[in-house]
């Protein structure tokens, strides 16, 4: 029997194995009917301790699309969580039911203790600001479909940088990539935090800068990721409300940047990225969702080690 690979945090795959399911996503993309029936009579179960609509249901379509089943629950309220059951108890009893589990929950390091415990590969879709490993791979599918490369690039973070885990697994998996600058964009009280700076950025030796001016730096950028300020995260209401409108980008601070430029934002949105700004031809965050499809569902045949 072969080992149990799980997907816990972008570090958990190689550079070769993200190029290889960037290169398979895009093979699914291009012909999703010949991938139509590689999961029958496979099951995944869906996990969600903390509310998600485009993680779990682009988790759900894929397996779908691959001829999967899929079970779960959307809420820890739904789940026996609510009697007291630790996360423990509850993976051991679903890898009983599942060929795969996908899982978010609030808390960091949950996803890690379920992999530890589990008969089944395991993939984290999002552990509090920790990380979000396939938030990643469509952040890095849609790069390349849009840049046509994952190297020698200038890409802006923008917002939420201290809480935003889609944020910092988009770092370290770009880290590993030749000719990557980065720019930071957020309010004091939102910086990057300093781990990440010193053991990812500067460990790699890598250019950087930090500021809090967007429309400064936009002419650079090769990539802008915008993110939401994350209410969830905030234990004071206040300084969410404080901080919740720190960028809001309109059509007049794009006129600054680059013809080619690509937009993302792992979404949701809330005000952060005017709608204005939808038919720019350089607004790429919906077809992000869709590059969120076709990359699960080759992770998934990774993980259960099905052949092409």
């Amino acid at each position: 029997m072969s080992e149990i690979r799980h997907l816990i945090d972008i570090l958990d795959l190689s550079v070769e194995e993200i190029d290889a399911l960037i290169a398979l996503g895009e093979r699914i993309m291009d012909d999703p009917a010949a991938y139509a029936d590689k999961c029958r009579g496979k099951i995944m179960a869906t996990l969600f301790f903390e509310p998600s609509t485009r993680t779990r249901l682009s988790f759900e379509s894929a397996m779908l699309s691959l001829g999967g089943s899929v079970l779960g629950f959307s809420a820890a309220a739904n789940s026996s969580a609510a009697k007291g059951e630790s996360v423990a108890d509850t993976i051991r009893t679903v890898s009983a039911y599942s060929d795969i589990i996908a899982m978010r929950h609030p808390k960091e390091g949950a996803p890690l203790v379920a992999a530890a415990k589990a008969t089944v590969p395991v993939i984290n879709g999002g552990d509090g600001g920790h990380n979000h490993p396939t938030q990643t791979l469509t952040d890095l599918l849609t790069i390349q479909r849009r840049k046509g490369r994952l190297h020698d690039l200038t890409v802006g973070f923008c917002g939420d940088l201290k809480f935003g885990r889609t944020v910092h697994s988009l770092i370290n998996a770009l880290a590993r990539y030749q000719g990557i600058k980065f720019v930071l964009i957020a309010p004091e009280e939102l910086k990057v935090p300093s781990y990440v700076k010193k053991d990812v950025i500067q460990k790699n030796g890598l250019p950087y800068e930090q500021t809090t001016d967007l429309e400064a730096v936009m002419p650079e950028l090769d990539i802008l990721y915008m993110t939401r300020v994350q209410r969830e995260r905030f234990f004071n209401e206040e300084d969410y409300l404080r901080l919740k409108d720190s960028y809001i980008l309109t059509p007049d601070k794009l006129r600054g940047a680059k013809s080619d430029m690509t937009i993302l934002h792992p979404l949701p949105r809330v005000n952060e990225i005017s709608t204005a700004v939808d038919d720019d031809p350089r607004a790429g965050y919906f077809e992000q969702v869709r590059c969120g499809r076709f990359i699960r569902m080759a992770l998934i045949l990774k993980l259960l080690n099905i052949a092409e």
